[in-house]
């Protein structure tokens, strides 16, 4: 089994930054990409970021390009999203995603590794 486990979620104001962190355990192999999705109340699941540890190539949401790093150790299973200049619509439940297989790692339907979620609320 393959666990993973974020933190570093939290209450921060607008314009403010924050980290997550998501380190995988268990039986764990070299995955192909990892990435972030967030889900908000009565929302579907989205996508946020995603890293392929083959090619180092990374993709965004176009509403976090140039806000959010994705960032992480392939050797360690662990990737991390650092989050600046926050906005409420930030506020969501972020979850960490893993996947052996190759595909455009955009879409929560490829991800096979999921975390439990963190929390993260922008105030206004």
């Amino acid at each position: 089994q393959v666990q993973l486990v974020e933190s570093g979620g939290g209450l921060v104001q607008a314009g403010g930054s924050l980290r997550l962190s998501c380190a995988a355990s268990g039986r764990t192999f070299s995955f192909y990409a990892m990435a972030w999705f967030r889900q908000a109340p009565g929302k579907e699941r989205e996508f946020v970021a995603t890293i392929n540890w083959r090619e180092l190539t990374t993709y965004y949401l176009d509403s976090v390009k140039g806000r959010f790093t994705i960032s992480g150790d392939s050797a360690k299973n662990t990737v991390y999203l650092q989050m600046n200049s926050l906005k409420p619509e930030d506020t969501a439940v972020y979850y960490c995603a893993a996947t052996g297989r190759v595909g455009t790692w955009r879409n929560k339907d490829e991800y096979e590794y999921w975390g439990q979620g963190t929390q993260v609320t922008v105030s206004s």
